[in-house]
C-alpha cells in the first residue's frame, strides 16, 4: 500500500559529505514528495525550528502551487483542503507574531491531513468523533476543531457555500483554576532575581567544572511575573508594555500611573484590555526602573531587546523556584489567575475587579467568586437564622412530632 504523501513542507537538509569532508551546508528545504525547493536558508547544526525567512517560502510555495476555487459550489464536490486553505490565506496575517501565526499553521496542517481530502458534504459528528480519537488530546482537538468550525463559517459566509454545515466538538475540559500564594510568588520572582548561569570550564585549574557566572539571564522574568502578578494582564500586553506611547506597543504613563494595555494600532478583540490604574508599589518599581535606564524601551527587555515570549525562561524559573505542581501546572497565564484570586480573598467589589481585570463579571464570580469572603455567606447564616414570623428549631420540631405522634417513642 503506498505511503500518503505528507504534503509540502520543511526539512532541514543535513550537510553533503564527499570523502568525509562538507561540500555543501545544512540548509531548510521544501519536500514536496520527491522534490526538494531550495529555501535560501542556511541551517544552524543545533537548531530545529525553521526561521522565518523559510516558513513565508514554504508558505508562498503553497500559495503559488494550489489557488482554490471562489465560487459557490455545492459541498458535495467542495474539497475541506480548499475550505481550510481560503481561511489561512484571509486569516494567517491576523495574528500579530510568528509565534501565533505558526501555531495557526500547525493547526491547520492538522486539520488538512485528516480532512483535506473529504468532501464538506461528508462531514458529521462521527467524523468529528475519530479526529478527536487520532488526535489523542480532547482539548488540543477541540481547539483544532473550533478553527475547522470557523473556517466552515467563513467560507459560508464569503457566499461559497449555503448549507448548513456542524462541526461536532468535545466536551470542554474543567477550567484550569492553579493560582499562587503570596509565598509562592515570592520564592518565583526570587528565584528569577539571583539565579546565576551556570559554564563549563574549559581550561585553567576549574577543567571541566560547571561553575557559576556573573551573567543574570532570568532578571527580566522578575519584572514580568511583577507586572503580571499585580495588574492580572495578559502576557503580550505585559511583554510590549512601555514608558513610551508607540505603535505596537502597550503603553505605562508613569506620571498619571495609567497602564494603557491595548498595544497602541491594535484592534480590540474579545480579549479585552482595558486601561487600568497601577497599584502604587509596582508604579513605584516602573518608574525606579525607567530612571536606572531611561532608554530602554520596555520595562521588560532581554539583552536590550523586547521578549517576544517567556514560556522557556518562565519553565525554568518554575523548577529552580521548587514550587509545587501538585495543584497544576503554573504557566504565564497563572498569574492572571493569580490576580484575579487575590482581589477575590481581598474582598474586592466584583464589578470593580472585573473591570480592573479586563474580563466580564459573570466570568469572574463563575470561576473566581467562591474565592471571597462574602461569597454566600448571606445564605450559610440565613439557613440557621430565626424565622420573621415564628422561630422553630430543629429540637423542638422533633417535640412537636412526638406529640402528635405517640408511637414514636426514644429508642432504649
Amino acid at each position: 500500500m503506498p505511503r500518503v504523501s505528507k504534503g509540502p513542507r520543511l526539512w532541514k537538509r543535513p550537510p553533503r559529505r564527499k570523502d568525509g569532508k562538507i561540500v555543501g551546508s545544512a540548509v531548510w528545504v521544501i519536500k514536496d514528495g520527491g522534490k526538494h525547493i531550495a529555501t535560501g536558508c542556511l541551517a544552524i547544526p543545533a537548531g530545529t525550528r525553521p526561521p522565518t525567512e523559510a516558513e513565508r517560502a514554504l508558505a508562498n510555495y503553497i500559495a503559488n502551487k494550489y489557488t482554490p476555487v471562489r465560487k459557490e459550489r455545492s459541498v458535495d464536490i467542495i474539497d475541506i483542503a480548499d475550505v481550510l486553505s481560503i481561511y489561512r490565506d484571509d486569516k494567517r496575517n491576523a495574528f500579530e507574531t510568528d509565534a501565533l501565526k505558526r501555531k495557526f499553521d500547525n493547526r491547520i496542517a492538522r486539520l488538512n491531513d485528516f480532512f483535506g481530502d473529504k468532501k464538506l458534504g461528508q462531514m458529521s459528528t462521527q467524523l468529528c468523533n475519530e479526529y478527536v480519537k487520532e488526535r489523542g488530546r480532547p482539548g488540543g482537538a477541540r481547539r483544532d476543531l473550533e478553527d475547522l468550525r470557523s473556517a466552515i463559517n467563513h467560507h459560508a459566509r464569503e457566499n461559497l457555500h449555503h448549507a448548513v454545515i456542524h462541526v461536532a466538538l468535545p466536551a470542554k475540559g474543567a477550567a484550569r483554576e492553579r493560582w499562587l500564594t503570596r509565598s509562592e510568588a515570592a520564592k518565583l520572582i526570587w528565584a528569577c532575581w539571583r539565579y546565576r548561569e551556570m559554564q563549563r570550564r574549559h581550561r585553567g585549574k576549574d577543567l571541566g567544572k560547571k561553575l557559576a557566572t556573573d551573567k543574570r539571564p532570568l532578571r527580566h522574568l522578575a519584572r514580568f511575573l511583577l507586572i503580571g502578578v499585580y495588574t492580572g494582564t495578559r502576557a503580550g500586553a505585559v511583554a510590549s508594555a512601555s514608558p513610551t506611547n508607540a505603535v505596537g506597543r502597550s503603553h505605562v504613563d508613569l506620571e498619571r500611573g495609567i497602564f494603557y494595555r491595548l498595544a497602541k494600532g491594535k484592534k480590540k478583540t474579545n480579549k479585552r484590555q482595558p486601561p487600568a490604574p497601577v497599584p502604587t508599589r509596582l508604579l513605584a518599581h516602573m518608574r525606579r526602573w525607567h530612571k536606572l535606564n531611561p532608554d530602554a524601551e520596555h520595562f521588560v527587555e532581554f539583552n536590550g531587546k523586547a521578549v517576544k515570549s517567556v514560556k522557556t525562561a518562565f519553565k525554568r524559573a518554575v523548577t529552580l523556584s521548587k514550587i509545587s505542581l501538585a495543584e497544576g501546572p503554573v504557566s504565564p497565564h497563572t498569574l492572571r489567575h493569580t490576580a484575579a484570586t487575590w482581589l477575590m480573598q481581598r474582598g474586592t467589589d466584583p464589578w470593580q475587579a472585573a473591570g480592573y481585570l479586563g474580563m466580564s463579571v459573570k466570568v469572574l464570580i463563575d470561576t473566581y467568586g467562591h474565592h471571597h469572603p462574602d461569597y454566600m455567606k448571606e445564605a450559610a447564616a440565613a439557613i440557621t437564622s430565626k424565622d420573621r414570623t415564628k422561630s422553630v428549631s430543629v429540637v423542638e420540631t422533633v417535640v412537636e412530632l412526638n406529640k402528635h405522634h405517640p408511637r414514636i417513642r426514644k429508642s432504649k
